[in-house]
């Protein structure tokens, strides 16, 4: 039996594990090392079992109903999630896992699960009383639902709840549970399920998975709004949230606005860049790229037609023809909900009347009102609102016969909308905020007609043209796919009222062009069509999920699966102690911010830093740099206690053997000529840029915005680059872009060939290196990296036998080892330090043995 329906949730119960072995990852590391590798043969699949998709969703697709005491179980055929099977191949399983609509009795629950399972290939999660409403109810419907449509909640009486521990917990159970019954089939099956999330009731369920299964393939589709960062970042587990997403392999949204926010929100609060390669954004998340998908969701094309093609649906629109003959449809569809706007509707209408008398008598607008997906005071003050305002209105210029507003506050069925679509001028969707919201694309089809209701609406043919106008607020998803509508700001009810009127007096050409641009792409950009992308997208973003090694880390909710090269491990301290100890002739080179400091107020080194160095320096075989993009006075200040440290300033156009040796120039007689054009431009971006400030080198100039607002900071870094790189294009000079920095340098200075260099004159004093350790940590270190590659690879000199590359931070690099931070760093070095220190002391106490005997 697949189902164990009724633990406690409350009490995060831990979840099953897995009957076959798949790299699961423990929920803390508490040992250093690599995880081991899923080996495909423990699980073998046998080959009539072909790939599967998971569609996960708070409700399943499907209608229950009791039927002589007994419960009835139908497809619910207007669920996306139904519709979607439409775009993917038929030889795909599709499995639905999700809540009923109806609550089950314990007793009955395992039962209806095999049914369910076995008839309709759904699989229902089970929920508790109190959780489905904390979880529900309450942290999704009255605190997450109104703050992602921008409703902050900034009182208890407000209508978008406050924050509640309590329903947050409730939500974090729910989404264990739903994790719970995707183990339960994951385990019966191999390594081709694909599981697609949706929505926002699900956000935390890709980090609960991949905890448990860190290879599994995760798409995520967001079908609501998502709010910009100044919004999102007041939740209190913001970044528990972002993660969740993040923990996905694709995450999917209808408008780039909303893939813009959640960009915003990963780069503000997490630190987060993205880039577009191809045609794609991607987000790098510790070794792995977050794929991100922009593509509205559709309608089910065959579905409507059908439904107009009924001889019933021909019927109803005949007598609502008849009804309203003579007279100008609008038609409004709408949750009731206080941001669907449908109060400043009526407040529209009702202006238009005022200042339009001639409309009055032949202007209807048809509002269907369905009902709340939600409950409480909030909704039943809008009901009250909506009937007072339809009141007035009606009664101010309604006539015996006439009503200005016919209101429809009550469940019809899709045939009767249909029906109402087909007969009306207009349809109007006047949101404060939406998702998506499909019903102009329902009413675009259902105008297009059919041979069933095409002689009532005398549009029968395929040469009869067919005209159609849509009005729509320009906050709702749907918006910028209908580029034939009229946009409308929806709080501006005169604009509104103007739209009405606009649209009426449309001449019918010009209905005519605008039905046909909208009908062409709704048609082509159906339910299957977006299926089909968003499948295809999913399974290239997750690849080969055996091409890197992964690490889990983090505690609980803040989890994440670091994905590395094979090679690419952490640097053991008995591992390079025993290289250390039998090498004679070492090289060190070490960064300096970043690596052996964190400290964002005070860079200068501490006494341990400067301990740790003069300890390395004192043994005669090692050869110890610093390697930094600082200037050399600076350095020189600071290590100046270190007498034999050797210093390598500004990339290495500056280098000293020590503290009694001259400083050299890598490239005598530079022309720095081009600072007194850059510098001008830099001060102009300083000055405009709030927190930013230029840094002036010897041979560079580097503009700083790290303490500036980011994301204008990463806006102006992007045009100081272009200014930079078009001023500058015929000079000997490097324009590049770093972590918060633009910088300005000659061509042909990096820390790379710095070190190239260290190395070759090593070998020409006949001192050719048989250990290098080189430690950094940013983009300019991967030069170092480079560099010794290039320089220990090259056949034709003497080779290196012990190397090894270390980047600070699990993260992609040229470095083939990793320390997670600089406090590992600086326990490696002073590792390294206290062997030299005993093996300078062996020799010693065998000097003084020898004169005593």
């Amino acid at each position: 039996m697949l189902s164990r329906p009724c633990f406690n949730l409350l009490n995060l119960e831990e979840l099953p594990e897995l009957e076959y072995k798949m790299g699961r990852i423990p929920s803390v590391i508490t040992k250093t090392g690599i995880i081991p590798e899923f080996d495909a043969s423990d699980c073998p699949l046998s080959p009539e079992i072909g790939q599967r998709r998971i569609i996960v969703a708070n409700q399943l697709p499907l209608k229950a109903f009791k039927q002589d005491h007994q419960w009835r179980f139908e497809y619910d055929e207007d669920s996306l999630y139904l519709q979607l099977k439409d775009g993917l191949d038929p030889k795909i399983n599709v499995l639905y896992i999700g809540c009923l609509k109806v609550e089950i009795d314990a007793e009955k629950q395992e039962e209806i699960s095999q049914y369910l399972m076995d008839e309709f290939n759904c699989l229902p999660v089970f929920l508790t009383t109190d959780v489905q409403n904390k979880y529900y109810h309450g942290f999704c419907k009255h605190y997450l639902w109104p703050l992602f449509h921008y409703k902050l909640p900034v009182s208890c009486n407000n209508h978008g709840g406050v924050y509640d521990p309590t329903h947050w917990r409730a939500y974090v159970s729910a989404n264990m549970a739903f994790t719970h019954k995707v183990v339960e089939v994951l385990r019966l099956r191999g390594e081709d399920d694909y599981i697609w999330v949706n929505d926002y009731h699900l956000m935390l369920l890709p980090t609960l998975l991949r905890k448990r299964v860190f290879r599994v393939k995760i798409g995520f589709f967001m079908h609501n709004t998502f709010p910009s960062s100044e919004i999102f970042r007041t939740i209190p587990n913001r970044e528990e949230i972002l993660r969740g997403l993040l923990n996905a392999d694709l995450v999917g949204f209808h408008t780039f606005d909303y893939a813009r926010h959640f960009l915003s929100c990963c780069s503000r609060l997490l630190g987060l860049d993205y880039k577009s390669k191809r045609g794609y954004l991607g987000v790098d998340y510790y070794g792995r790229t977050v794929s991100i998908k922009i593509l509205p969701v559709g309608i089910h094309m065959g579905q409507l037609t059908s439904l107009m093609s009924l001889d019933e649906t021909a019927k109803r629109v005949s007598e609502l023809e008849a009804k309203y003959k003579g007279k100008t449809v609008m038609v409004g569809v709408d949750d009731m909900d206080v941001l669907k706007g449908i109060s400043f509707k009526f407040l529209a209408l009702g202006h238009l009347l005022e200042t339009q008398p001639k409309f009055r008598g032949n202007l209807v607008l048809v509002q269907i009102a369905n009902p709340a997906r939600s409950r409480g005071e909030d909704v039943q003050a809008l009901q009250r609102e909506t009937d007072m305002i339809v009141k007035e209105i009606n009664e101010k210029y309604g006539q015996p016969g006439y009503e200005p507003i016919v209101f429809i506050n009550e469940t019809i069925s899709t045939l009767e909308k249909a029906a109402y679509y087909a007969i009306s001028e207009c349809c109007l969707l006047n949101c404060v905020r939406d998702g998506m919201n499909l019903v102009p694309y329902k009413y675009t089809v259902c105008r297009q007609g059919s041979s069933a209701v095409g002689p009532t609406l005398e549009i029968e043919g395929p040469s009869v043209p067919k005209k159609s106008v849509i009005i729509v607020s320009e906050f709702v998803g749907c918006s910028p796919s209908l580029s034939g509508a009229i946009r409308v700001n929806p709080w501006n009810v005169e604009q509104l009222a103007e739209a009405m009127h606009e649209a009426i007096a449309m001449d019918d050409k010009e209905k005519q062009l605008r039905h046909e641009k909208h009908y062409k792409y709704i048609s082509s950009h159906d339910i299957a069509y977006w299926a089909k992308s968003f499948d295809q997208d999913l399974i290239r973003a997750c690849g080969d999920p055996f091409a890197k090694r992964c690490w889990g880390v983090g505690f609980g909710l803040n989890f994440r699966v670091v994905a590395l090269p094979p090679d690419f491990r952490k640097l053991s301290a008995d591992h390079i102690k025993v290289a250390y100890k039998n090498t004679s002739n070492r090289l060190i080179l070490l960064d300096y911010d970043g690596t052996m400091t964190s400290s964002s107020v005070d860079k200068a080194p501490g006494v341990q830093v400067i301990s740790i160095l003069r300890r390395l320096c004192k043994d005669p075989k090692n050869t110890v740099f610093i390697v930094s993009g600082r200037g050399r006075e600076i350095l020189s200040k600071w290590f100046s206690p270190c007498v034999k440290l050797g210093l390598s300033a500004e990339h290495g156009y500056f280098t000293r053997w020590s503290k009694s040796s001259t400083w050299e120039s890598g490239m005598q007689g530079t022309d720095l000529d081009w600072k007194k054009v850059v510098q001008p431009i830099m001060e102009h971006y300083a000055e405009a840029t709030d927190g930013s400030f230029i840094e002036q080198k010897e041979t560079a100039l580097v503009w700083h915005y790290q303490d500036s607002d980011l994301d204008f900071g990463v806006t102006q870094s992007k045009e100081l680059l272009d200014h930079l790189e078009n001023v500058l294009a015929n000079e000997p000079v490097d324009v590049k872009r770093g972590k918060h920095i633009v910088e300005v340098k000659p061509q042909g200075v990096s820390k790379g060939i710095a070190v190239e260099k260290l190395i070759a004159t090593m070998r020409d004093e006949g001192k050719t290196p048989d250990f290098v350790l080189c430690i950094g940590d940013d983009r300019s270190d991967e030069d170092m990296f480079e560099g010794i590659s290039r320089a220990t690879s090259n056949p034709s000199l003497p080779p290196i036998p012990e190397v090894y590359a270390c980047t600070v931070g699990q993260k992609p690099s040229m470095a083939k080892y990793y320390l997670d931070d600089t406090r590992e760093v600086i326990a490696l070095v002073e590792g390294l330090a206290g062997t030299s220190a005993h093996q300078q002391a062996k020799p010693s106490e065998s000097q003084s043995l020898a004169e005593k005997s």
